[in-house]
């Protein structure tokens, strides 16, 4: 699709939260919190012009490389939520996109991501095929207090869970989701802390993609003040979550 005449540098998003999306309690889920922000920064990339469909005229897509989440308060069910993303950076195969959250005019969740351009044949980054000079980039107007950080792996973590990756766990680049990440960890972590909202912010990084059938060893370390997840493949490192408690 070419560049949307409705294009601005700044998208706005309004998306209703619906009762798939809740945990008992009703309120989202971190996992549908997430997806909610990607497809806003997806609504962003179609209006300008680089979207998945266009960049898969050169195979290329965009894929999540970190991602961090402060998140003060959770939306519930039937919540109106107005979603923000602008772009920070974005330069050869490299963007920051940073996205908000708002209920009624309140800003409840501030996020930075890290994105990369993929060659889906190569399986490798490349720079992008397309134009985008037509994006004003915002480098000092910052959606979270702090910035990407170093996730520190225990080395003595503990393996909690073994996981094949199935087809459910894949997306339209072909290899497991980003969030699909998160939901393994998240599904290891005390009940209670989720539903009372116990989580001030999280970060994901994301090394190596996994596919098909591969076998994955799901790991965890904790201090009184955050717990770290990691997942390895083979013995190496393809994910690192770190979920920092209120």
């Amino acid at each position: 699709m070419p560049i949307s005449p409705n294009f601005t540098s700044v998208l706005s998003k309004e998306w209703e939260i619906n009762f798939t999306q809740c945990t008992p309690n009703g309120y989202l889920k971190y996992t549908d919190l997430c997806n909610l922000l990607q497809l806003t920064a997806a609504a962003h990339s179609e209006v300008g012009g680089i979207s998945f469909a266009n960049m898969q005229e050169f195979n290329q897509a965009w894929v999540l490389s970190r991602m961090r989440v402060e998140v003060s308060a959770l939306p519930k069910w039937q919540d109106v939520v107005t979603v923000k993303t602008w772009i920070n950076s974005l330069e050869n195969s490299r963007s920051v996109r940073a996205l908000e959250m708002y209920v009624n005019d309140k800003k409840i969740v501030g996020s930075e991501t890290f994105w990369a351009v993929f060659n889906t044949q190569a399986r490798r980054p490349e720079p992008l095929a397309l134009p985008y000079e037509h994006f004003e980039l915002f480098p000092e107007k910052r959606a979270t207090a702090e910035g990407f950080s170093k996730i520190n792996v225990n080395p003595e973590k503990e393996s909690v869970f073994e996981k094949i990756v199935y087809l459910s766990d894949l997306d339209i680049v072909n290899h497991a989701n980003n969030v699909k990440y998160l939901e393994w960890c998240l599904d290891h972590v005390d009940p209670k802390k989720i539903l009372s909202q116990k989580i001030a912010s999280f970060e994901m990084n994301f090394m190596k993609e996994l596919s098909l059938n591969d076998a994955v060893i799901i790991h965890e370390s904790e201090t009184e003040t955050d717990s770290t997840f990691s997942i390895t493949k083979e013995d190496k490192n393809c994910f690192a979550l770190q979920l920092n408690w209120k």
